[in-house]
C-alpha cells in the first residue's frame, strides 16, 4: 500500500534561493514533492499563503536549564517534566531540531547550582527521546565551563552518550572573552542580585582559580571530544589568538565572536560563526560583545541561536529582513540550512525531495512571528 499523502498548497514556500508560491508533499516522514503554483487535488491542504519553511534547527539552547532552576536556589523536583515544558517551548518557537545546552561545569567549583542539575538534564533528555514524549527531535550540546577545576570528573560519564551532536569550549574566568571587561560582568552579576563584597569576593576565586583550570582542561577536552569524533566547538572568540586556538583544536565552529576582529578570523579559518538571536532583537550584546546585525551587514554570520529566548530565532529572521536587509530566504538559512549543515544533518534544513519533512508554517504580523503549525518528521506537532 502507497504512503498516505499530505498535500499543502497555497504556501509561501521558503525555498534555498527564493520564496515562492506552491505545494509541498510529503509521505512516510519524507518530503515527496516540491513544485511552484497551485494543487487542485481532492483533500489538499490549503496554508492560505502562509510562508512554509523548514523546521528550525538549533545549535545551541541555555533554555532547558530555565526549567529546572526556575528561581535562584529552586530546583525543581521533576527533571522529565522540566524538559516536557522546554520542549513544548521550542517547537511553539518553531523548532524541529534541537541541541539542549547542558553545563559540564560551573563559575564556582564549590557552589555551583550547575553541577547539582547537570546529571539529571542529560538524563530527562534521553528518557524523553527514549520514550518518545516530546514532539520535537533533542540532541545533547556540551557545555564544557573549562575554568571549573572540577570539569573533567563531571563531563567523564557524559562524553560517550549517543545523543551528544556538539560539544562548546567554553572558559568564562572574569577578564577574559565574553567577560573581557570586568565591570560589564559586575553589572550582570548585580542583575542576578550578587553585589558589593559579595561580588568581589565571588570574582576574585573566579579569577584565582580560572585560568589555571582553563588551561589544564582545555587540552582534555579537546582529546576526549576528538576521540569520540565530536564536533568542537570554540565559544567566545574575542581575539585572533583564540580562533587560532580553536583551529588546532580541531574546532569546526565559532560560538559568539565578541568581535568584529574574532569573526573575520574564524571566516578566513573556515569555522562557522554562530551569533544569537536574542542579540538581533535587543539591537546588540547585553554583554558587550559585537552587535549580530553587525556581523550579518559584514557577511560574517552563518547561522543563529536562540541562546535563552526560543521565540528569538524567528523574529531576528524577520529583523534581519529590514536591517542590514537580507532576503527573507537569506535570514531563513541562518535558522535552518546553514545550522544544518554544521552539525552534519544532511537529511533536514532545506524544502527539497528526499527530505524529512520537518515543516514550519508562519506568518508574520506586523513583523511579529505567528507559527501556524509545525511538522516533525511527517507528524503534527503543533
Amino acid at each position: 500500500m502507497a504512503p498516505m499523502e499530505t498535500i499543502l498548497t497555497n504556501a509561501r514556500l521558503v525555498l534555498e534561493d527564493r520564496v515562492a508560491t506552491g505545494t509541498l508533499v510529503h509521505a512516510d516522514g519524507l518530503i515527496r514533492d516540491v513544485s511552484e503554483g497551485l494543487s487542485r487535488a481532492p483533500g489538499a491542504v490549503d496554508l492560505e499563503g502562509d510562508l512554509l519553511a523548514p523546521g528550525l534547527i538549533e545549535v545551541h539552547t541555555d533554555n532547558l536549564e530555565k526549567h529546572f532552576v526556575p528561581r535562584p536556589g529552586v530546583i525543581w523536583p521533576n527533571p522529565l517534566a522540566a524538559a516536557l515544558v522546554h520542549d513544548m517551548q521550542m517547537a511553539a518557537a518553531g523548532v524541529t531540531t534541537v541541541c539542549d545546552a547542558v553545563c559540564a561545569g560551573g563559575y564556582d567549583a564549590d557552589n555551583d547550582y550547575r553541577r547539582a542539575i547537570f546529571h539529571d538534564m542529560v538524563a530527562a533528555i534521553e528518557r524523553g527521546v527514549a520514550e518518545g514524549v516530546f514532539r520535537i527531535d533533542h540532541r545533547l550540546h556540551l557545555r564544557c565551563e573549562l575554568s571549573d577545576p572540577n570539569f573533567a570528573e563531571d563531563v567523564a560519564p557524559h562524553v560517550a552518550r549517543p545523543l551528544v551532536a556538539l560539544a562548546s569550549l567554553m572558559d568564562h574566568t572574569p577578564g577574559q572573552r565574553q567577560w573581557r571587561n570586568v565591570a560589564d560582568l559586575k553589572r550582570f552579576m548585580a542583575g542576578e542580585g550578587l553585589r558589593g563584597a559579595d561580588a568581589d569576593a565571588l570574582l576574585a576565586k573566579r579569577i584565582a582559580i580560572g585560568a589555571d583550570a582553563s588551561a589544564a582542561n582545555w587540552p582534555h577536552a579537546v582529546r576526549l571530544f576528538r576521540e569520540q569524533g565530536i564536533p568542537l566547538a570554540s565559544h567566545d572568540d574575542t581575539t585572533v589568538e583564540h580562533v587560532r586556538q580553536a583551529v588546532a583544536a580541531g574546532c569546526a565552529i565559532s560560538e559568539f565572536p565578541t568581535t568584529l576582529e574574532a569573526a573575520r578570523a574564524a571566516r578566513a579559518a573556515g569555522l562557522g560563526t554562530v551569533a544569537g538571536a536574542p542579540n538581533v532583537v535587543r539591537g546588540g550584546s547585553h554583554t558587550g560583545g559585537v552587535a549580530a546585525e553587525e556581523l550579518a551587514r559584514a557577511g560574517l554570520l552563518d547561522a543563529l541561536s536562540s541562546d535563552y529566548v526560543p521565540a528569538s530565532l524567528l523574529q531576528a529572521v524577520e529583523r534581519l529582513t529590514r536591517s542590514p536587509g537580507l532576503p527573507l530566504h537569506e535570514a531563513f538559512g541562518l535558522v535552518t540550512a546553514r545550522p544544518a549543515a554544521m552539525l552534519g544533518l544532511a537529511d533536514r534544513g532545506r524544502l527539497a525531495a528526499g527530505l524529512r519533512a520537518d515543516l514550519v508554517q508562519l506568518r508574520f504580523l506586523d513583523g511579529t512571528p505567528v507559527v501556524r503549525s509545525l511538522t516533525v518528521a511527517g507528524r503534527r506537532a503543533l
